[in-house]
């Protein structure tokens, strides 16, 4: 622990600048900055050698325990009672956005001949639940952290972009603010992007977000034991010598599930609530940027331009079947 301490209060330093850069400027949302600051740290002289040597231990260990410590909170932001109001028909096509989604941008990750893990971590990012999808799915997989910082970056700009292009072109469509919100819940990756991006149509729109995001985060689960499953039958196939099999479900994913049954019970008080959410941004910030800082510009660009075309077409399809979705909710 002695050695984690460097890079522990560098990630520290890291998030408390990037609540200050949100202050100063609302529309780059903390994770954001979080990740940027990250690149800067690994790439900067000084910075870099820091990053590299001292900082490491710290930083290796904030990119993973503290991401999952992020997941297993985002449970409480989750009610079983409110996903259970949307009905049967809203969830059968929740749950078939989401499978539509993640099929189609790993076909299209697969299409631009994105690396090893980089497609299904991408695909489970953009279709479920943005970083905590990354995370678990990285788990069940056992990708190495350093592999996870592409499909992070992507998600996190991508959902960025949504902030301000969904609003926009809600405003053309003239889209009610019950659709706008649903669309939004639909096809916006992370639950803070999500709130960002609804909230500017009111409080009927966050509310119609909200639910329906929530809905999608709620298939972290099963969609997490599904890839889990794959990666034991492969295991499975390669012999006795593969090797360690992979968990079918993370522990923390169960945690995650575990705090989605105590806030359906509504034993635990809004403040509390409130406080889980604040330390839940904190810790994915802090992750952000350790997972930031293990980037090198040069080795990035690799597959870099592949990536981000790879991107931002799985953003156009996920936009347009979340805007599918919600038409068909209103209706």
């Amino acid at each position: 622990m002695r050695a984690a301490v460097p890079g522990l209060l560098a990630a520290a330093a890291a998030v408390a600048l990037s609540y200050l850069l949100h202050r100063l400027l609302p529309a780059v949302p903390v994770l954001t900055a979080a990740v940027v600051l990250g690149l800067l740290a690994a790439n900067l002289p000084g910075a870099a050698a820091r990053a590299a040597g001292s900082w490491k231990p710290g930083l290796a260990l904030a990119a993973r325990k503290l991401l999952r410590l992020g997941i297993v909170l985002l449970g409480l932001k989750v009610s079983l009672v409110d996903i259970a109001d949307l009905g049967w028909s809203a969830l059968v096509l929740i749950v078939a956005l989401v499978l539509a989604a993640f099929a189609g941008t790993y076909g299209i990750c697969r299409l631009f001949r994105l690396p090893g893990d980089e497609p299904v971590l991408i695909a489970a990012g953009f279709s479920i639940c943005g970083v905590s999808a990354i995370g678990a799915m990285a788990a069940v997989r056992r990708t190495r952290t350093e592999d996870t910082v592409v499909p992070i970056a992507l998600v996190t700009l991508c959902g960025t972009l949504a902030i301000a292009a969904l609003p926009a072109a809600g405003g053309l469509l003239n889209l009610p603010p019950g659709v706008f919100g649903s669309w939004a819940g639909a096809s916006v990756h992370d639950v803070g992007q999500v709130v960002a991006t609804a909230q500017t149509a009111g409080t009927a729109a966050l509310a119609a977000a909200v639910v329906v995001k929530l809905a999608r985060v709620v298939l972290l689960a099963p969609m997490t034991a599904a890839a889990g499953l794959l990666a034991r039958r492969a295991d499975a196939a390669q012999g006795p010598g593969a090797g360690k099999r992979p968990p079918l479900v993370p522990l923390f994913v169960l945690g995650f599930l575990a705090l989605i049954l105590v806030r359906t019970w509504g034993v635990l008080p809004e403040a509390v609530l409130d406080a889980a959410a604040v330390l839940q941004e904190l810790l994915f910030a802090a992750a952000l940027f350790a997972l930031g800082a293990g980037v090198r510009v040069r080795a990035l660009f690799a597959s870099g331009v592949r990536a981000v075309a790879a991107a931002l077409a799985s953003w156009v399809l996920i936009s347009g079947l979340g805007l599918a979705v919600a038409v068909l909710l209103a209706g």
